[in-house]
């Protein structure tokens, strides 16, 4: 009887141990179910943020499109120019980007996929900006199983573009003066035995900025368009406080000395057998108006690369207060050869027969010669038939 209950107690506990086991499996089973509807719902989640931000992506490059098409093909007075359109897609193209780093410190899976993208799409920076190498060692270089000394089997290099912001000094220029002991005790002149290096020539003499300085200011206002009174603000803001008033003197300084630079390249571009001219309007200050009038800049041009030209590409800009033949005359005076325009009527007299220094040869431009086929076949059949005649004539 002993013998059987023994064999009764054994079958209990290997059942109830067998039960653990099955109820050990289910809790297991239950627990990788829900962990794969986790799964499921997180990737589901990750599905739906990444269809919204298309959709809104979507929805800004949809407006972006918008803007181009009114721009391209809206009236004259709906267009907008390019400043004012770069300034829009900027603002859109900045609101895309802000919503991709929200998305991506949201999901470390797309932050992975969008660095891989931009390691493969990161273009090699230009070989002549100094590199400044920054090595960044592990922790320790003693290997964690035996002990022993590492050795270096590679590494992984990158490369990120950096600025240095400018910043102002000040230039401290001493000139010593030497003089000798004999002469001082023999009685001489105070001038005798004196020795002192000429002071350098300066673009302002007496004044405070450096030719580096005047030339910053000169491409800031012509070459970037910042005008000279936000450069004496931004002056300000490293206490340095220079009146925009200043500044135009100093601008005027550099403005005389470039002028025979400026009379050299006009000479060069003259001297050119193809060149290129077009006006645009400017507004000019009228101070005894107290507003501004309209001015023009005309433009000679030389760009040769085309069709392999060994003459190096230039452009030059004249100002006139207006638009008509006699500016056009003065302007290109001493030019021949070829001249593209754009059709304008103040350029025919340039080819004319008695013109001083022989007639140029007008070449024009043939998107304008193309409006006139579009404004004939808009006005109907009577138009096409004049134009047709007038053309004929022309011709």
């Amino acid at each position: 009887m002993l013998t059987s209950m023994t064999d009764s107690t054994g079958d209990l506990i290997g059942e109830v141990e067998r039960l653990q086991a099955l109820l050990a499996a289910e809790r297991a089973e239950k627990q990788q179910i829900a962990g794969e509807r986790d799964a499921a719902l997180s990737e589901r989640n990750a599905a739906v943020a990444e269809r919204d931000r298309y959709a809104a992506q979507s929805e800004r490059l949809a407006h972006m499109l918008r803007q181009l098409r009114r721009n391209h093909f809206g009236r004259k007075s709906e267009k907008l120019d390019d400043d004012q359109l770069n300034l829009g897609l900027e603002d859109l193209e900045t609101a895309i980007a802000s919503g991709e780093a929200a998305a991506e410190k949201a999901d470390a899976r797309l932050s992975a996929s969008r660095t891989r993208e931009r390691r493969v799409n990161l273009g090699n920076l230009p070989a002549h900006l100094p590199r400044e190498e920054v090595v960044i060692e592990p922790p320790g270089t003693t290997c964690p199983c035996c002990g022993g000394d590492l050795h270096v089997i590679g590494e992984d290099r990158s490369e990120r573009l950096d600025k240095i912001p400018a910043k102002y000094r000040v230039i401290v220029t001493r000139r010593p003066k030497y003089a000798c002991r004999s002469c001082e005790r023999t009685g001489a002149d105070e001038t005798a035995g004196i020795i002192q290096a000429p002071a350098p020539a300066r673009l302002i003499e007496g004044g405070l900025p450096t030719e580096a300085l005047v030339a910053d200011a000169v491409v800031q206002k012509y070459a970037w368009h910042l005008p000279l009174y936000r450069q004496s603000q931004m002056m300000m803001a490293d206490s340095i406080h220079i009146d925009r008033s200043t500044l135009a003197h100093w601008v005027g300084f550099a403005a005389f000395e470039l002028m025979p630079v400026y009379d050299r390249l006009v000479a060069n571009l003259k001297a050119s057998t193809k060149l290129f001219a077009d006006e645009t309007r400017c507004p000019v200050l009228d101070p005894g108006r107290g507003k501004t009038k309209t001015g023009y800049l005309w433009a000679l041009a030389r760009d040769d690369r085309p069709w392999g030209g060994s003459d190096p590409p230039a452009v030059v800009y004249m100002y006139a207060p207006g638009r008509g033949g006699e500016h056009a005359t003065r302007h290109l005076n001493g030019v021949s050869g070829v001249l593209q325009v754009d059709g304008y009527v103040a350029y025919r007299q340039l080819g004319a027969p008695n013109r001083v220094g022989g007639p140029l040869r007008l070449a024009n431009c043939w998107s304008h010669f193309r409006r006139l086929f579009y404004d004939i076949a808009k006005g109907g059949r009577a138009n096409r038939e004049r134009g047709a005649r007038a053309h004929r004539g022309a011709l």
